[in-house]
């Protein structure tokens, strides 16, 4: 994983539904920032990372659910989630796993990231590089503003979000 070595450790801020478009926007918070993160992300996978936020118990295995089960029963943990790259209005994610003393890194879409992150409390994180390049939305103090800011959401469309923004080369570093 290609990375600037500045990871900043992020949360679930908010998961909100876009009926119209069919998609959800999940929201990452840095934490101990002011930064949020906006991701456009399917119906399914918003649905797993909702259901598990809210301690939905399903009588069986969704697909996240097993792949955790899975990973857990052969001794696989998962360190961290990390949200790498942003390309054209696409982010990019890794899955880093550790079996006994092997450490590997699973090329991944942050939502099935995320979708298993909150399964298994496993840490997100996002590259320093990506909150660059990404619009700056910064966090919202009152319950109030965190209303307004899921309505504005509602109305927003994915290429409205980065109309206007110019891709910035990305920084070359030390691999993570």
């Amino acid at each position: 994983m290609k990375s600037n070595g500045h990871l900043k450790e992020a949360k679930i801020f908010s998961l909100v539904l876009i009926p119209l478009l069919g998609q959800y926007v999940v929201t990452l918070e840095e934490i101990g920032g002011q930064r949020l993160i906006p991701i456009w992300i399917g119906v399914n996978e918003g649905n797993a990372i909702g259901l598990k936020l809210q301690g939905e118990q399903l009588p069986r295995p969704m697909t996240h659910d097993l792949i955790s089960t899975m990973l857990s029963t052969l001794g696989v943990t998962m360190e961290r989630v990390v949200v790498t790259d942003l390309k054209d209005g696409t982010y990019f994610a890794v899955i880093v796993l550790v079996a006994g003393s092997r450490r590997f890194e699973i090329d991944s879409r942050p939502s099935d990231a995320m979708a298993l992150a909150v399964r298994t409390s496993t840490p997100i994180f996002v590259d320093e590089k990506v909150l660059k390049k990404c619009p700056l939305i910064m966090k919202p103090i009152s319950e109030d503003e965190v209303e307004k800011f899921k309505q504005n959401l509602q109305n927003l469309k994915p290429e409205d979000f980065f109309k206007g923004l110019e891709e910035k080369p990305p920084e070359e570093g030390p691999r993570a």
